[in-house]
C-alpha cells in the first residue's frame, strides 16, 4: 500500500480573520476511495506484516457501524486478502450500508454476542475463532496497534507547510499517537475525544510507551465535544456540518471529524489561540460512515 501524498487546503473565514490565526485542512479524506483517512494509515503496515508472514485472510472486529470493518472489507478485497469480520451483537435480516458493504466485497460476517464480544482479546476467545476460521492475521478492533502508529506517523513527514497545533479526531488512540510520535516533543497536538469521558489520555499513554512520552509535554485531550458519546449527536453538530460543507466544500462525519471542527471553531471564537497561531486539522476521513449514520436515523 503505496501512501499517496494528500493536500492541504487553506480555509478562509470572517472568523479567522477576526481572530487573528490562519486555518489548514490536511485531507486525508482523499487518500484512497475506499480505505481512506487513518484507517489507510493504520492498516499499510499491518497488511504488509500479514503479507510478510504468509496469511492470506484477515480478522477484525467492529460494530455494526464501524469504519474500521468497512475499510478492511475494502482493503482485503483491493490487496488480495479474505477478511473476516467480527461483529458485536445478533444478525439482523437487513444490512446496514457498512454490512452491506462489506459482505459485497467479499467479508464473512460474524456474530458474537455482547458478553463474549467484550472478551475478544482474551486467548481463550482467539483460539476459537482459530479453530473456526484457521490461522488468520488479527487486527484490534479499531487497528490500533504499533504498526498503524507506524503508519500515522509518517503523516507528519508528508506536511510541507509551517504550522503551530496540529489536531485530530480520538477514537483509539492510534492517529494522535503516531503525530505525537512523529512530532517528538515539537509543535502541539490537539485530540478531540469522540468519546465521554476522561480516559483516552492514558491510553495514548499506554500506546506510546518506550516513546517517553513523560517528556512530551505538547499533546491533549480536548473532550468538551463529544456530543454525549460515542455516535450520539445533537442538532447543533449536524446544523454545523451541513453549514460546514455548503461553506467549504469539504464533507464531514458526526462521529469524528464533524465534533473536532465544530470543537476548533468554538475555541477560536473563544480566544483558546493567540494571534497568529497557524493550525493544521488532520481531516480523518470515516465518510462511509454518513450512510450508516442515516439508515439509523
Amino acid at each position: 500500500m503505496q501512501s499517496p501524498k494528500t493536500p492541504i487546503q487553506e480555509i478562509k473565514d470572517p472568523l479567522f480573520d477576526e481572530k487573528g490565526v490562519r486555518f489548514l485542512v490536511k485531507r486525508d479524506d482523499l487518500n484512497h476511495p475506499v480505505v481512506s483517512g487513518n484507517k489507510f494509515r493504520k492498516l499499510k503496515y499491518n497488511l504488509e506484516q500479514a503479507k510478510l508472514k504468509g496469511h492470506d485472510t484477515l480478522l477484525t472486529f467492529g460494530g455494526a457501524f464501524s469504519n474500521h470493518i468497512y475499510a478492511v472489507a475494502g482493503a482485503g478485497a483491493s490487496f488480495g486478502f479474505k477478511t473476516i469480520g467480527v461483529i458485536r451483537g445478533e444478525a439482523h435480516e437487513t444490512l446496514n450500508p457498512t454490512l452491506a458493504f462489506a459482505q459485497s466485497k467479499g467479508m464473512h460476517l460474524h456474530y458474537m454476542d455482547r458478553e463474549n464480544y467484550r472478551r475478544k482479546g482474551e486467548p481463550e476467545v482467539l483460539k476459537k475463532l482459530e479453530s473456526q476460521f484457521g490461522k488468520c492475521y488479527v487486527l484490534p478492533e479499531g487497528g490500533t496497534n504499533a504498526l498503524a502508529i507506524k503508519g500515522c506517523v509518517e503523516i507528519i513527514s508528508e506536511i510541507d507547510q509551517d504550522f503551530d497545533v496540529i489536531t485530530c479526531p480520538v477514537g483509539t488512540g492510534g492517529t494522535v499517537s503516531g503525530l505525537i510520535a512523529g512530532l517528538n516533543g515539537m509543535k502541539r497536538i490537539i485530540g478531540f475525544s469522540a468519546l465521554k469521558g476522561d480516559f483516552l489520555k492514558d491510553e495514548v499513554h499506554t500506546l506510546l510507551q518506550g516513546a517517553d512520552v513523560e517528556n512530551f509535554g505538547n499533546w491533549s485531550i480536548q473532550t468538551d465535544y463529544h456530543f454525549g458519546g460515542y455516535a450520539k449527536v445533537k442538532p447543533a453538530l449536524i446544523d454545523f456540518i451541513q453549514k460546514f460543507e455548503r461553506a467549504y466544500n469539504i464533507p464531514l462525519d458526526p462521529i469524528y471529524t464533524g465534533k473536532m471542527f465544530y470543537g476548533l471553531f468554538d475555541m477560536i471564537r473563544n480566544d483558546f489561540f493567540e494571534q497568529g497561531t497557524v493550525i493544521m486539522a488532520l481531516h480523518t476521513g470515516g465518510l462511509q460512515g454518513n450512510a450508516g449514520f442515516d439508515f439509523r436515523t
